[in-house]
């Protein structure tokens, strides 16, 4: 089985030693990415737009994604990402579980890790 590691250049990646996608066994496991910006919404969306190129970059798009998990350091944060969310799935929601846990860093108010089947 061929396996694909997709890099982003993201600073924890060197850090830890992990890369922002593997597809492998016809899945593309996208790594927990969190996003910049000021707030839980800001970065929610640059979170969904570093995964969506990753997606690209294994041949797959949002409507490929089959399964999701969302960790938030305050739960009540993750009503206002909804919306963000529901545009990113559109008409092909994933599963989806949502965590509440400490992020690597308290400046991160959400982090996302998706799985999708790759076309084919």
């Amino acid at each position: 089985m061929e396996i694909k590691r997709i890099h982003s250049g993201g600073e924890f990646e060197t850090k830890i030693g992990y890369c922002r996608a593997v597809v492998a066994g016809g899945f593309v496991h996208i790594a927990g990415t969190v996003g910049q910006g000021e707030d839980v919404i800001s970065q929610c969306a640059h979170a969904l737009e570093v995964i969506g190129k990753a997606l690209e970059e294994a041949g797959a798009t949002f409507k490929d994604v089959v399964r999701v998990t969302y960790m938030l350091p305050d739960r009540s944060e993750f009503e206002p990402c909804w919306p963000i969310l529901s545009k990113a799935f559109g008409a092909n929601p994933p599963a989806a579980t949502m965590v509440e846990c400490g992020l690597i860093d308290p400046k991160y108010r959400i982090e996302i890790e998706v799985t999708a089947l790759v076309p084919g």
